[in-house]
């Protein structure tokens, strides 16, 4: 029975749904069908999260005769994945992935954490589910873990990214690991696609033909179809035993795509608050991945989009 050869564990709301774009659309890698499967995270566990769950206990796969059904349509493809963004921060991921699949190689994008704070926000506040302000969200956030909500929520606690990546390297062969950062992804989407390929070992002269960017935020345009697509109603009841699931996604993703209104923005107070907050970790990281991670340190006077 077929398990993956590579994961891709995060970091969420750093470019992780195009990079699982980009790898799905090489013709000798497999990427599950479903991204956010959560298996290592959650193996053997009854998922409970608390607060608005957006159906991550039902959606999350925790019995290992379920994950490798996942795997059942692999055919002579030669790199085998999949992507859930949990696996960077559980603490109890890095564990099993290597209980498993010791070989494994890992693919993790990181962004800057007070960034990517704000994204994981405007990114619950765009499908209906956040309605505190940023600020609140973070004074929210204690409370919020004490409930058990899933990580999503926890805007602040995700970015301490020294922590959870060692937990990778003390574990796994640092040749296993490939750390690329979300400015990459917004320099050369295509650079960096294939150098993914090189990584896993596939042909790295190959072009996605779809380069575009996926899972953006921004604040809906008209709520109510937003809406419709996100949360249980009767008509996506209706429709759904007469679409296949990759048509359902595909219609959503347009109809998102162009619903979507203008970015919010980072206010560089709050910015500057959680660049405090993480520069000990960050100088941590930059030495653990070796990259030079001075400009997220330094201030911005600007607002920043999500």
């Amino acid at each position: 029975m077929t398990m993956p050869n590579f994961l891709l564990i995060g970091a969420a709301k750093s470019g992780t749904t195009s990079l699982y774009a980009y790898l799905a659309q090489h013709p000798q890698i497999y990427m599950s069908p479903e991204k956010e499967p959560r298996f290592f995270a959650l193996e053997g566990e009854s998922p409970s999260f608390g607060g608005i769950t957006q159906n991550i206990n039902k959606s999350s796969i925790s019995i290992l005769a379920d994950y490798r059904q996942l795997f059942d349509g692999v055919s002579d493809e030669s790199a085998i994945g999949e992507a859930s963004t949990i696996y960077l921060y559980s603490e109890k991921a890095a564990n099993r992935i290597k209980h498993y699949i010791p070989d494994a190689k890992l693919i993790v994008i990181l962004r800057h954490p007070a960034e990517r704070a704000f994204s994981s926000y405007v990114h619950l506040v765009r499908d209906g589910f956040e309605t505190l302000s940023f600020a609140e969200g973070l004074r929210a956030e204690a409370q919020r873990r004490e409930e058990s909500w899933q990580p999503l929520w926890f805007y602040q606690d995700r970015g301490f990214y020294y922590a959870q990546l060692k937990r990778y390297y003390d574990r796994f062969n640092p040749a296993q690991i490939k750390v690329y950062l979300y400015d990459d992804l917004l320099e050369n989407s295509e650079k960096l696609a294939q150098d993914i390929y090189r990584f896993l070992s596939v042909e790295d002269s190959f072009v996605p033909p779809d380069l575009k960017r996926s899972n953006v935020s921004g604040i809906p345009k008209q709520r109510w179809l937003q809406n419709l697509f996100n949360k249980d109603n009767p008509l996506k009841s209706a429709v759904k035993p007469f679409l296949p699931k990759s048509m359902r996604h595909k219609i959503a993703r347009s109809v998102h795509q162009k619903n979507l209104g203008a970015k919010p923005i980072l206010s560089p107070d709050i910015r500057q608050q959680l660049v405090d907050l993480y520069q000990d970790d960050i100088l941590q990281l930059q030495g653990l991945i070796d990259r030079d991670l001075s400009g997220w340190l330094a201030p911005k006077q600007q607002a920043v989009e999500a």
